[in-house]
């Protein structure tokens, strides 16, 4: 059964994409990705892309931002005849840090130093719907 299966994609925000001061990234970006993996879960589990049909629960936690690196996960809750319900977690696992901290007359880092968070930081959770063809 493929109940429990997760699949795990991770992706580098680009610049282009922030939309905000303080280069925040909207929310939706997540959700475009929570699509990619579960286009992923639905080929593993049923040789066929799928559609996306609802969002039972989407929760946006803290802020993604350009220059970050998502790490995006699905994990399978449950399969019915054609519909799989999906659990999907965002969260950022490595940071762009300023190269002026605040209050700092004097640069400290490079303009492209970055961290990883430990721990992770969970950005954006939901839970969706996917359907597949009926099995012939």
């Amino acid at each position: 059964m493929s109940v429990g299966l997760t699949v795990t994609h991770r992706r580098y925000v680009p610049y282009s994409h922030a939309h905000y001061a303080g280069d925040l990234v909207d929310g939706a970006y997540a959700l475009g990705l929570f699509g990619d993996v579960a286009t992923e879960v639905c080929i593993r589990v049923d040789g066929d892309e799928g559609l996306f049909a609802s969002y039972s629960d989407v929760q946006f936690r803290s802020a993604m931002r350009a220059g970050d690196v998502l790490e995006v996960t699905a994990t399978v809750t449950r399969v019915g005849t054609r519909s799989r319900t999906i659990d999907f977690a965002c969260t950022v696992v490595c940071r762009g840090r300023p190269t002026v901290p605040a209050g700092s007359a004097a640069p400290t880092r490079g303009e492209s130093a970055a961290e990883v968070c430990d721990p992770p930081i969970v950005a954006v959770t939901a839970t969706g719907t996917v359907v597949v063809p009926p099995r012939t």
